[in-house]
């Protein structure tokens, strides 16, 4: 029973992890070398890291997706989709349009690259065709820009602070309240099976 308690333990603490890293904001530092638009296809379980919904009917469902080309500096091709967030993940990005305007303008070559920093959140997986969501673009000093996430050890720590909290109050409401209530449950039912056993003893 321990072993099934400690597996559910991992695995939700691993999808919570998972969920975390999915959803805080990450920084690339690219140039960007091409913007374009595709129809892509929804009609299976990759669409949960898409933002939106298919704009055709149920049976195909597809939608038009704006997508940013970058190379990183050690050679590394890194493709952005470029979606509205609407409020979940609580970016409330509505400036897709306006981002793929400033991406195009800011298309470079490596003879003369310009470099960028990406502010974007999700994964990139070849096999699954799933792309990171680009947030925000600005300049970059050059390839080598020390980049300190910032916002995410904030974040992290709050939300450690929270969880630490929530798990004291816990503990002490359970050795405070449910513990003793426990353990009346535990003299009751004892002092009721003596009486039974005193009482068949007596037949």
């Amino acid at each position: 029973m321990a072993y099934v308690s400690w597996t559910v333990r991992i695995i939700v603490a691993l999808a919570f992890v998972g969920v975390l890293h999915y959803n805080l904001p990450q920084r690339d530092i690219v140039r960007i070398v091409n913007t374009y638009e595709e129809r892509r296809d929804f009609d299976d379980w990759t669409s949960m890291f898409w933002s939106g919904s298919a704009t055709t009917s149920t049976t195909n469902p597809t939608k038009d997706v704006l997508f940013i080309q970058t190379v990183k500096a050690n050679g590394k091709a890194m493709v952005y989709r470029n979606q509205d967030t609407g409020i979940w993940p609580p970016y409330f990005k509505f400036d897709t349009a306006d981002l793929q305007t400033e991406a195009a303008d800011a298309v470079s070559t490596r003879d003369d690259p310009e470099w960028y920093v990406v502010r974007h959140y999700g994964w990139r997986n070849v096999w699954l065709s799933i792309f990171p969501n680009a947030l925000r673009l600005t300049p970059a000093d050059g390839p080598e820009m020390q980049l300190i996430p910032w916002f995410n050890i904030v974040f992290l720590t709050l939300l450690a602070i929270v969880l630490i909290t929530i798990w004291r109050l816990w503990r002490n409401f359970r050795s405070r309240r449910i513990a003793p209530l426990l353990l009346d449950i535990g003299e009751a039912t004892n002092s009721v099976r003596g009486r039974l056993g005193r009482l068949f003893r007596r037949d």
